[in-house]
């Protein structure tokens, strides 16, 4: 497939629509793969299919484009080097950086999230594993038709009682309200964080704001591949100065330490002694996700009962609700960001908007409010 576009550029499309979306990749034949692969969902239109980052900015001259699918390695301007242009020329952009899984192609990918993309997608190697990848093409229509959502009217803070007031959002349109539970009273004594789209930024706010002065143990379940979250934990750790890494099976859970799930495995604990260890395990894909946030939960709400603090980032999906569900069942407390300062609210809507939630807040308000309900618990 050459590069192409299509004739029906212009303003913003009217609720309904087809999202429209630019795919830009030096390979002709990925281009015309991911074309087809995004059109079999009649929701989405691809009104721009390119070659490299230069011709990308010049398309959105042309078209109201609300999603790219943006590759690594080009001629004339790589990926990298257009995403920085792209979020300038079109604020509001949702862009979604796709490379094959190597950890060259890992590091850039994380670095393009810190700069402003929206998300990341692992390419099958192959043209032939492009072709019958049902997992990837799912994961495609479902990251697309997510991200292009996330510029909608969005749901003002609430904020945890007793811990302190959040600030407001900008205004928005009237939404279901969210009913907070009163969070618990007991120490907390481990945390447990679930996130998806957008969680690496969210994550490494969150952390900066309390790992350091929380010393808890910090289990995270963040939706990635393998190699990424070998990245991620090294960053995680580079940001925060507190020791993290992929969690190993039958690894002691301590304090001061931060665990990540593995790519392809789900990471939950099991109980030792009076504490507990990690166990992981290549079970089959919860809520199509592996790791997944439901399984860690599960096992760590009849352990650490009302001792379990948990916290909902941005994600898509609603992996994470069913987990915290027991959470709150034990006794435990939840914690999810807010939908203005979530990339995708799903993960987090769905427990906010589900009565599970001590507090609804912004990202940058979580990790000051961990601080001081756990203060305020020892009290």
């Amino acid at each position: 497939m050459s590069e192409s576009e299509s004739a029906s550029g212009g303003a913003g499309g009217l609720a309904g629509d087809p999202y429209r979306v630019m795919v830009v990749d030096d390979s002709a034949v990925i281009r015309g793969l991911l074309t087809r692969s995004l059109e079999k969902d009649p929701g989405i239109k691809v009104i721009a299919s390119v070659g490299n980052g230069e011709t990308a900015i010049k398309a959105l001259d042309r078209h109201d484009i609300e999603v790219i699918i943006l590759d690594i390695e080009m001629p004339v301007m790589d990926g990298l080097t257009a995403l920085p242009k792209l979020l300038a020329a079109r604020p509001g952009i949702q862009v979604i950086m796709a490379s094959t899984l190597t950890r060259k192609n890992a590091e850039v990918s994380l670095r393009a999230l810190q700069m402003g993309a929206a998300d990341y997608l692992p390419k099958p190697s192959s043209n032939s594993e492009l072709t019958g990848a049902c997992e990837f093409q799912r994961e495609l229509i479902e990251k697309v038709k997510a991200l292009a959502k996330a510029a909608r009217p969005v749901r003002p803070a609430a904020t945890l009682r007793d811990v302190g007031p959040a600030a407001p959002a900008r205004p928005v349109q009237p939404a279901r309200p969210i009913v907070l539970r009163k969070p618990s009273a007991a120490l907390p004594r481990i945390i447990a964080i679930g996130s998806s789209t957008g969680g690496p930024q969210a994550l490494l706010q969150v952390l900066r704001d309390m790992a350091a002065s929380v010393r808890l143990p910090i289990l995270i379940t963040q939706h990635m591949p393998p190699t990424f979250t070998t990245l991620l934990a090294e960053h995680i750790e580079r940001a925060t100065g507190v020791p993290c890494a992929e969690g190993k099976d039958g690894e002691a859970v301590t304090a001061g330490r931060i665990y990540l799930a593995p790519g392809s495995y789900h990471m939950m604990v099991e109980r030792a002694g009076s504490g507990s260890v990690i166990r992981l395990n290549q079970e089959p894909p919860v809520n199509f996700c592996r790791p997944s946030v439901d399984p860690m939960l599960f096992s760590l709400a009849p352990i650490y009962g009302a001792s379990l603090l948990t916290i909902i980032l941005t994600g898509m999906g609603s992996d994470g609700y069913k987990g915290t569900t027991e959470v709150v069942r034990a006794g435990g407390t939840v914690i999810a960001q807010d939908e203005a300062t979530s990339v995708v609210w799903g993960m987090p809507g769905a427990v906010a908007t589900n009565g599970l939630c001590s507090a609804v807040l912004p990202i940058q308000e979580i990790g000051s409010s961990v601080r001081k309900l756990v203060m305020r618990s020892a009290a």
